[in-house]
């Protein structure tokens, strides 16, 4: 996932700090998702796919919780 995210990103010419401010999380918890070190939410999850424009679902946490599908 996070390769993908971190090539897209840039892809789009957009800088970490511009994807945090548009799924409302800081630039460092950002950072995170693209070092591994945290996984984004599915919400999360869904919103990046949406911003970075991707049709992949690896984008997707495969580590789903019944109350993740609250959300959608």
């Amino acid at each position: 996932m996070r390769i993908n995210m971190i090539k897209r990103r840039k892809e789009l010419g957009l800088t970490q700090k511009d994807i945090a401010k548009k799924i409302n999380k800081g630039r460092s918890t950002y950072a995170s998702y693209e070092v591994g070190t945290i996984s984004p939410s599915l919400k999360t999850s869904l919103l990046l796919k949406k911003i970075l424009n991707s049709d992949d679902d690896i984008f997707l946490d495969t580590n789903v919780t019944q109350n993740d599908y609250k959300i959608i």
